[in-house]
């Protein structure tokens, strides 16, 4: 498969400031070494408890959110090193869908306006065309092409999500970032929004990263799934790998939390000791050992580095 974009030791780290100098005091280390790939036509899935940097990954690397160190490829092109007229150029190929359906959306513009406002700033499909590729892009998320006269206000938390999914369409390109696009929808809402995601990579041959807490909303899209836990990978693997045979502490963990409909069945939880630790102030080795019940002497001294352990199943710990 081709290897679509690249990130290698992507850090993100923000300075706190104090004193009336507003003098560096510390970092915190929201991304530290974060290495992933995503291959054409592939949905990669970053999951995570909430602060394990998942989301500041995927701002990262369309550089919402300067990184500290790292680089992102693109097609060979290095993304942290462009201008802001290169980086324009490039962001037509890698678009975004954000997590929350209301404030992603300009509430003083109509429909039709967000999502003109792309096309118009990249100079793409001028004159009628423009106005046909809106009304094309609102039937293809499920919505009538005279709603775009319409303001986000008017619109459900579901609906907007989908004029959100068309606005990252608008500009035809090649790659998706997902920051939990479904998780403040409804439940019965979510597996539409998937099924939507689905339909629409086969039809515009999209590559999707999926940044979720969820496991179980995963599970149903991504093709491969990279777990981290505070700023750093600890396992990746082919989804089904992940799922029936976890090899990280942190990942069976992850696993044992999903909740299962029937109350007849009885699930083994794996629950960890203590809280997850600061960023601001990581653990020395590996982040996980103060939580991890297979702990051993080497974990606090020495980061185990993420390493292929067979079937393009890796994962960082010294078990393996």
């Amino acid at each position: 498969m081709e290897t679509l974009l690249s990130v290698e030791n992507l850090e993100v780290h923000f300075p706190i400031k104090k004193g009336l100098l507003s003098r560096t005091a510390g970092y915190v280390y929201a991304v530290d070494g974060v290495s992933i790939t995503l291959e054409k036509g592939e949905t990669l899935g970053i999951v995570g408890e909430s602060g394990c940097g998942k989301t500041t990954t995927g701002l990262a690397v369309l550089r919402l959110i300067e990184p500290t160190a790292g680089t992102v490829r693109f097609g060979g092109t290095d993304i942290t090193t462009l201008n802001k007229s290169e980086l324009r150029t490039l962001k037509k190929e890698i678009q975004m869908i954000f997590q929350d359906p209301y404030s992603s959306l300009n509430p003083r513009m109509t429909v039709n306006h967000i999502l003109r406002d792309p096309m118009e700033i990249h100079g793409m499909y001028p004159g009628t065309e423009r106005k046909d590729r809106i009304a094309y892009l609102l039937e293809k998320v499920g919505l009538r092409p005279e709603q775009g006269r319409r303001y986000p206000h008017e619109f459900s938390g579901g609906q907007r999500q989908r004029i959100g999914i068309a606005r990252a369409l608008a500009l035809n390109p090649q790659v998706i970032i997902g920051d939990e696009p479904v998780s403040a929808l409804d439940v019965s809402i979510q597996a539409q929004i998937i099924n939507l995601l689905i339909d629409l990579q086969q039809e515009f041959h999209l590559s999707y990263i999926i940044i979720a807490h969820d496991l179980a909303v995963v599970e149903h899209i991504c093709d491969r799934i990279a777990v981290m836990y505070l700023g750093k990978v600890v396992e990746t693997s082919a989804y089904h790998n992940v799922y029936t045979d976890p090899k990280h502490p942190y990942t069976r963990a992850l696993l044992s939390a999903i909740p299962v409909a029937d109350p007849r069945v009885k699930k083994e939880r794996m629950i960890l000791k203590g809280d997850v630790p600061s960023p601001i102030n990581p653990p020395s080795g590996c982040a996980f050992h103060p939580r991890c019940p297979h702990r051993m002497d080497v974990c606090d001294k020495e980061a185990p580095k993420l390493k292929d352990i067979g079937d393009n199943h890796a994962v960082a710990c010294y078990l393996y």
